[in-house]
């Protein structure tokens, strides 16, 4: 099965805003086995979006399209669809009964263009979208289904998770593809393949592997085609045989993240967990509490940048700074125990660095971060070198400052 995805927006084309609907929209179909041919940026005029169609229709089985939804007069998308179609617009009271509904509970009235908003295409089919006010749209062109959902990153993935999901699942042919996907961390994509090179010249025909890298993580992801009985059961013999080959290297599988595995380890042994970051500024705390339900298992973290809140907040000592520096191990491990101590937690990370792109010396060049992990009995502390962009700076850091908190949790039994 074949897809194509079309964004709109002028501020897509000016790079005012960067379009991730696409990434997520590509990532969400091929994690059902739908391969994605095309992509396509329009501004928004009516004449481009339906040329983007016309590219499209003849050659692809669904078509997904974000933007121009909205209340305000650049939103032309629904118009455009009703004489693409050649349908007139019919007013969706159900629509603007939720509206009204929303703005009673902000305290807020309505206006003329929030009315005009439920002036819909006839005939197409409505899709609830509960995170804003614009639904989504479901029709059809000859044998290709196109689904058109608002450019609101948060309001496009409620409508794909919870009403286009279904209409895949029934587009879907039974014979399609079946993937699994390995997630590993710690070492590049070269390293990996060079590793069980041997398992994959000994895949069968309708077998395929893609490495699919990022900061500090590769995916390794294992597809099945065709009409193959036994294609499930082969997929998963060789996912268990790479895996144990990696060894910790694989984190997880398929939708796990390192926050999520830290997660449930937490929850297994009903661990407490804590941080103490500076040159990452809260960042790892963020990826933590992105995950429902952290707050069973995350008390909370410290971010300690100056020289006095690290002696303030988590006791690390003038001494240890005048003679070591922020950025050392001593300072790391006296970090860590200091949050360890202050937020009674049973294991946690400390993480200081050079972050850039200024304040690098010779010694401590920019990428230098020192991380320390571990509980009140044992702490470790490690050197990570990374390079001189700040932003991979902190992400890569914050990776590698989590799997080596999972390696630690993984070796230890129940405290």
């Amino acid at each position: 099965m074949k897809a194509g995805i079309i964004t709109i927006g002028d501020e897509l084309l000016i790079g005012q805003v960067i379009d991730s609907n696409s990434a997520w929209m590509g990532q969400f179909l091929v994690d059902k086995g739908i391969h994605v041919s095309r992509k396509i940026t329009v501004s928004d005029d009516a004449q481009e979006i339906r040329y983007a169609i016309n590219q499209l229709k003849d050659d692809t089985d669904l078509i997904l399209m974000t933007g121009g939804l909205g209340p305000t007069r650049d939103d032309i998308t629904k118009k455009t669809i009703a004489d693409y179609l050649g349908v007139g617009m019919e007013f969706h009271e159900p629509t603007w009964d939720r509206i009204c509904k929303i703005f009673a509970r902000w305290g807020r009235s309505t206006t003329p263009e929030h009315k005009n908003q439920c002036y819909m295409p006839a005939g197409i089919t409505i899709l609830h979208n509960k995170m804003g006010t614009a639904p989504g749209m479901l029709f059809e062109v000859k044998n290709t289904t196109i689904v058109s959902m608002p450019g609101v990153p948060y309001e496009m993935k409620y409508i794909m998770e919870n009403g286009v999901a279904d209409q895949i699942a029934e587009l879907l042919p039974e014979n399609d593809l079946v993937f699994r996907t390995i997630k590993t961390v710690g070492e590049g994509e070269s390293r990996i393949s060079a590793k069980i090179e041997d398992i994959l010249d000994d895949f069968p025909d309708f077998m395929s592997i893609a490495f699919l890298p990022s900061l500090g993580q590769v995916r390794l992801r294992i597809t099945a085609s065709g009409e193959h009985i036994e294609k499930a059961k082969a997929l998963d013999h060789y996912v268990e045989k790479i895996s144990a080959r990696l060894g910790d290297l694989v984190f997880g599988y398929d939708e796990d993240t390192l926050e999520t595995v830290i997660g449930r380890l937490c929850l297994e042994y009903g661990w407490k967990l804590g941080l103490a970051e500076s040159c990452t500024g809260g960042n790892i705390a963020y990826r933590i509490v992105q995950v429902p339900g952290s707050s069973s298992y995350f008390e909370g973290g410290i971010v300690a940048y100056s020289y006095e809140l690290k002696k303030k907040l988590l006791g690390v000592k003038q001494s240890t700074l005048d003679n070591y520096g922020a950025v050392s191990a001593e300072t790391a491990i006296e970090m860590l125990k200091g949050v360890l101590d202050r937020l009674d937690v049973d294991a946690a990370i400390a993480i200081t660095g050079i972050a850039g792109p200024g304040g690098g010396t010779s010694e401590k060049p920019v990428g230098t971060v020192w991380i320390a992990y571990g509980d009140k009995n044992v702490q470790h502390s490690f050197l990570l070198k990374s390079g001189k962009d700040r932003v991979r700076n902190i992400t890569y850091s914050g990776t590698y400052a989590l799997n080596l908190l999972r390696k630690f949790l993984i070796g230890k039994e129940n405290p």
